[in-house]
């Protein structure tokens, strides 16, 4: 018995526990704070479970989940879903979803700047909201009266709003980095704001050939992987395509490429880095007037929605009227009617079964609520959540404006004042608008108050009752309603917004004094009496979008493609369905060199597994190359700092699935090769040490008709079991392997449906359990 257990501890890896799971598993990512598991099942539900497998949570966004990835501080979770959009949740909940892809969202990387935002070298320091000097917090979107918390697509009633949540991430400057199918990637600050986007199929490649240098670019490109280094300079990019010459200078012959395989790009991404000050600033003004926007959005869908229930009401009761009247064959109107009753003349009969038979006293104080009580609603949504945010937006504006006349530090990131004083005055505009639509808000539930209060007394007298007690009403405002508002609905027309372009009809008299105010610091616009509510806000949106597509164009032109490496052929493929190449890319600090953090603070690691049909002498091998962006001061393309190998998987297993782990370490998942389509066989999970790799340093010829790979067939490596670390799986395994560097451990998942999680530091386990002990 204590033989057993001592061959049982000599095992590498812990396993942890082995249990069975009711559904199979496509996605798999730890959080890199906590021992929390986030997994996508086939049927694209997303589980959360702690390190001893209890369940906290589980999701189903209703649309196929595409991929997944964990913010840099462990606090929220972006999924990627087939139709583009990406969707941040935390704790269960929806965040916000945002939609910057027109197709399946491939791959997602969540990257954060190593350094805080403190100024040790005199240039920015930290950067201090002010907002919060000046006003209290932020506006939550309204409810609409009767629906469930959580029925919300924005965000749910006793949860942090995003913009509490992302306080956190807001000390550090991170970047969420996105790949779709079509070979668009693109880049959002905080994970919310978007700041740039490129395709890979615009780009052009620099390649140097012979004396010249070539352009060269990808066709029919699909992207598999995207990540970020670690000081956010460097983007390296895992895709298959067709590799073409485009151009040559001086004019040569064409260049003979036609290389369709697999490839991995370098993306220079420094400005990230360079101006993280002034993006982090830019963004988080940004990023909450967008939130804000929704509020005001939400705001004004609430107050159209709830205002058209109120008059529906309205409507229903009093249509009864004009079919009484029609019936009688009277000839005139409601309104007729009404003002006839108000000026002491003879009841008709239709107007008298209509208020004694129809309607009634109940009946009147029934739509009386209902109306006026709507008014007071929609007033409460106006001082609660839409003028806050309106106030907030006009102040977060002129920040922006502020910022953008520093010129020297915001041009270069394209934050243009003209657009954003444009969009600072339509802020302004929308407060003006919204102390216009609470005036007549305001006079219009009076004006129906008026009425209703009237005919209250009109029914009384029909029937003969004491009217005394009755609230009195205004005569000339009666009229008023009568002649204007009955059939009319002013509300509605300033709050619909999809009825946001009728324009409202102010007389010219009006517009010239108006305009004699410019001259007196007024609105330099002098249209906007003639824009309702919704149409305000919508002219606030779309130039407070202007303003930040220069931002967005800018950062997007300055992120270029520094070098393209063909990896190794794949054959072309006749389907719609993606091939499955398990691949990894990491990023390992790099203290020996002593350049800018910037250009080589990490080292690019990248492993991948080597299609067998790509080469006939090259079988079963996994490759893995370094060093690809590194010397990026150097103006030659060529790849003279990338090293390479090749390990060759031991005979009897081949590679599931793989994982750059921590200590540049490289995990295998590996299954025997005799298993069987029940997935009855044995499996194994073995750790190589890569730093004690014999890496051939790569230089690439002036012929570009060559594959990398191809110039590492004579110096493969063949890895030995009995010489690594590894662990037997009792269970055959498929995709994908979890590994999570800053936790140690590893998850794995067997075909036959169970979750195997193993402990990857024997030495710390071993500590532990001493002092437990």
């Amino acid at each position: 018995m204590e033989s057993e257990e001592g061959e049982e501890s000599s095992i590498p890896f812990q396993l942890q526990f082995d249990k069975p799971i009711p559904f199979q598993i496509k996605i798999a990512e730890w959080n890199p704070e906590k021992d929390l598991l986030a997994m996508v099942t086939e049927d694209s539900k997303i589980l959360l479970h702690r390190f001893n497998w209890q369940r906290l949570w589980t999701i189903s966004p209703g649309r196929p989940v595409t991929s997944l990835c964990w913010r840099p501080d462990g606090k929220a979770i972006a999924v990627g879903l087939e139709d583009g959009t990406i969707a941040l949740h935390d704790n269960g909940k929806l965040l916000r979803s945002l939609k910057p892809h027109d197709v399946a969202v491939v791959c997602l990387n969540w990257e954060e700047d190593g350094e805080s935002n403190t100024d040790e070298i005199g240039k920015v320091s930290a950067y201090e909201d002010r907002t919060s000097r000046f006003f209290p917090p932020a506006p939550r979107a309204p409810k609409m009266p009767g629906v469930v918390a959580g029925d919300s697509s924005f965000m749910d009633d006793g949860e942090d709003s995003l913009a509490e949540l992302s306080n956190a991430s807001f000390r550090k400057f991170n970047v969420l980095c996105s790949g779709d199918r079509d070979g668009s990637i693109c880049f959002n600050i905080f994970g919310i704001f978007q700041i740039g986007k490129i395709n890979i199929h615009e780009l052009s490649v620099p390649v140097a050939y012979l004396d010249g240098h070539a352009s060269c670019k990808l066709f029919n490109a699909t992207i598999y992987k995207v990540a970020l280094s670690k000081d956010l300079c460097r983007l390296v990019v895992m895709c298959t395509g067709e590799f073409r010459d485009c151009d040559i200078e001086p004019k040569e012959e064409k260049l003979n490429v036609d290389l369709h395989g697999l490839h991995c790009l370098a993306m220079d991404t420094s400005i990230f880095w360079k101006r993280k000050y002034e993006l982090h600033q830019v963004a988080q003004q940004a990023s909450n007037i967008e939130d804000l926007t929704e509020v005001i959005r939400e705001s004004l869908s609430v107050m159209s929605k709830q205002w058209a229930d109120a008059m529906k009401t309205f409507h229903d009761k009093f249509h009864s009227l004009s079919t009484l009247i029609t019936d009688n064959g009277l000839e005139s109107s409601p309104q007729e009617e009404f003002l006839s009753l108000l000026g002491g003349a003879r009841i008709s009969p239709a107007l008298n079964q209509f208020l004694v038979n129809s309607l009634g006293e109940v009946g009147v104080k029934r739509v009386l609520k209902s109306v006026c009580g709507t008014g007071k609603e929609l007033q409460l949504v106006v001082l609660d959540h839409l003028q806050p945010a309106a106030e907030i937006i006009g102040f977060r504006m002129g920040e922006l404006r502020g910022l953008s006349r520093w010129r020297a530090r915001y041009q270069g990131i394209g934050l243009d004042e003209r657009l954003l004083d444009e969009a600072t005055e339509n802020a302004g505009l929308l407060l003006v608008q919204v102390q216009r639509f609470m005036m007549v808000l305001s006079s219009v539930v009076q004006q129906f108050s008026n009425f209703f209060n009237w005919l209250l007394k009109s029914i009384k007298y029909l029937m003969q009752e004491p009217n005394d007690q009755l609230m009195s009403y205004n005569s000339e405002l009666l009229v008023v309603f009568l002649k204007f508002l009955y059939d009319q609905d002013p509300v509605k027309d300033l709050v619909d917004l999809s009825e946001a372009d009728d324009d409202i009809e102010i007389d010219i008299k009006t517009i010239e004094r108006v305009r004699q105010l410019i001259q007196f610091g007024g609105f330099s616009d002098t249209d906007f009496l003639r824009r309702t509510l919704a149409k305000e806000f919508q002219h606030m949106e779309s130039s407070f979008k202007r303003a930040l597509l220069m931002p967005f164009t800018t950062i997007s032109r300055k992120i270029s493609c520094m070098k393209l490496l063909p990896l190794c052929p794949l054959q072309l493929s006749t389907t719609q369905t993606r091939i499955t190449i398990p691949m990894s890319i990491s990023f390992y600090k790099n203290e020996l060199c002593a350049d800018t953090p910037c250009e080589s603070g990490y080292t690019d690691y990248i492993s991948f597994q080597v299609p067998d049909e790509a080469f006939p002498d090259i079988q079963n091998c996994i490759g893995i190359a370094k060093g690809f962006k590194q010397n990026s001061n150097n103006q030659s393309n060529d790849y003279t700092s990338l090293e390479a190998v090749l390990l060759s998987v031991p005979n009897g297993y081949h590679c599931v699935d793989l994982s750059l782990y921590k200590d540049k370490e490289l995990v295998l998942l590996m299954n025997e090769t005799s298993a069987n389509s029940e997935g009855s066989g044995e499996a194994c999970m073995m750790v190589v040490q890569t730093g004690d790799l014999p890496f051939i340093s790569i230089s690439r010829s002036s012929c570009l008709n060559q594959w990398e790979l191809e110039d590492l067939k004579s110096s493969i490596v063949y890895l030995e079991m009995e010489n690594e670390k590894v662990r037997k799986v009792p269970h055959s395994t498929i995709a994908p392997l979890a590994v999570s560097a800053s936790r140690g451990v590893a998850c794995v998942f067997a075909e036959r449906r169970r979750a195997l999680v193993y402990i990857l530091e024997e030495d710390e386990d071993e500590e532990e359990v001493s002092e437990d002990k």
